[in-house]
């Protein structure tokens, strides 16, 4: 153990850092959302990743996504992969290049616990979610998180028990660009509830008992 997860213990208890440690999460695209929850979710003291994505990073992507100007045009599984292991050396990574489809989606995260949905398109939003949804594994989807300012309207929507939707369900990306505010938020909410998902008792969590 590094000082880094020293330290979170200290922060966190021994019990809860526990739990942290053991959950593998699969990240479902390493975008905006994906790459700056998955930054928060290593902070947090999670350890344990799939990350998935077949995009490589662009000059367009730096005003909102956790890559660097000298990340451009590497594999963005390969750039969030050494951008995570800053933070702390010992996180345990499977960085997949490959574009998430149905032959394959069930395969590709069957062995997380957790999974947060942070596609761009719609279609492949609805694939991963009807697909996994089944198999009672908690999604952490987003919806409507584009634009400036309204910010507020970022909110925490539990649709059943495995599926959350951050966002404000309603701002459109091909209407207005997302820009790094409204979706470091959304991000940081999606890491959030995991944390607390993580180490609280689920069916006693406040945020679930009008399910």
């Amino acid at each position: 153990m590094n000082m880094f997860e020293q330290k979170l213990r200290e922060q966190l208890s021994t019990e809860n850092f526990a739990k942290i440690q053991k959950v593998k999460i699969g990240i479902a695209g390493l975008g905006g959302l994906g790459s700056n929850c998955a930054m928060n979710l290593v902070r947090s003291g999670f350890k344990n990743f799939k990350l998935i994505d077949f995009d490589k990073v662009d000059y367009s992507n730096l005003n909102r996504q956790f890559y660097f100007y000298e990340q451009v045009e590497m594999l963005k599984t390969e750039a969030l992969s050494i951008n995570l292991k800053m933070i702390n050396p010992a996180v345990q990574l499977q960085a997949l290049t490959i574009k998430i489809e149905q032959e394959n989606v069930n395969q590709l995260f069957a062995d997380c616990d957790i999974v947060v949905e942070a596609l761009d398109k719609a279609e492949a939003k609805s694939l991963l979610t009807a697909n996994l949804l089944p198999t009672l594994k908690l999604i952490i989807a987003a919806s409507g998180i584009a634009g400036i300012g309204d910010s507020d309207l970022i909110s925490i929507h539990w649709l059943k028990k495995n599926l959350v939707i951050v966002g404000d369900l309603s701002s459109d990306v091909q209407q207005s660009f997302p820009f790094s505010p409204k979706v470091n938020i959304a991000a940081a909410k999606q890491a959030d509830i995991i944390l607390k998902y993580t180490i609280s008792d689920f069916l006693n969590n406040e945020l679930c008992l009008e399910l």
